[in-house]
């Protein structure tokens, strides 16, 4: 798989500003995806250490090796990050100015693997955040990161930061995995059968409002008056309907 140019962040400036808005310290075990000309890769370097980057175009891998030759705390590594494999143990975290035709198969990666980053920030396109996460209502992606991670847009990059720059705007959000997941192992698979049947099918499909109204005032939450559903309105209307499949009252969709 070939990616396409990507926009190098290249203000100094800039990346300061995005690092000292991140948990990175030294000693951190940090993996970069898509490095580029590294720009970031030196100011992480500097700050924590070691990393590791991966990278695709091995023109990039080569000016890579020629910056930073010699340095012992560069692991470069020449792959397609969507092929190659992350830690099976251990934490770390990650940091990428990603190529705006893959974010969603990255991010998708990194949130799926057996051993996610435990934090993560990455920059990407702002209308692909917002549907991550769920602005203005929620979608599936938005719906299957929340049980797992919190997600912010922790800054806005102004367009002359990248060279060349791009013709959207550009945010970097934190993804910072939940020492406790919202939906146990368990019943991780009805919950993306539950979300994904309620959102083609609608929500009637599984419970009556009668029982939304009462799943959301047993929890406190507040009903969706607005129209749009939020993630903890989905979140206690799914823990309502298991309790009540597992009385016998509902039948799990199929």
């Amino acid at each position: 798989m070939h990616w396409v140019s990507q926009n190098y962040l290249t203000s100094s400036r800039t990346i300061q500003q995005l690092l000292k808005k991140t948990s990175l310290q030294s000693g951190d075990r940090v993996i970069e995806i898509g490095p580029g000309k590294g720009h970031l890769t030196q100011a992480v370097m500097k700050l924590c250490g070691r990393i590791t980057v991966v990278e695709i175009d091995p023109v990039l891998v080569g000016k890579l090796r020629k910056k930073f030759e010699g340095d012992p705390r560069l692991h470069l590594v020449q792959a397609d990050f969507l092929s190659w494999h992350l830690p099976r143990q251990g934490d770390y975290k990650v940091i990428s100015n990603l190529p705006f035709n893959q974010t969603t198969a990255i991010l998708r990666k990194l949130t799926e693997a057996k051993n996610p980053p435990q934090e993560a920030w990455l920059l990407m396109e702002r209308g692909a955040a917002l549907r991550f996460l769920g602005i203005p209502r929620e979608s599936l992606r938005s719906l299957m990161l929340k049980p797992r991670f919190d997600m912010c847009i922790q800054h806005r990059l102004k367009r002359e930061d990248f060279h060349p720059a791009p013709s959207v705007d550009v945010v970097m959000v934190h993804l910072k995995r939940k020492e406790k997941a919202d939906i146990p192992p368990d019943r991780w698979r009805d919950y993306e059968h539950f979300v994904a049947d309620c959102l083609s099918s609608g929500l009637e499909r599984r419970l009556t409002r009668r029982q939304m109204k009462a799943a959301l005032n047993h929890e406190g939450v507040q009903d969706k008056r607005s129209g749009i559903m939020l993630y903890v309105q989905w979140l206690c209307l799914f823990r309502y309907w298991i309790a009540q499949c597992s009385k016998g009252g509902l039948h799990p969709p199929t």
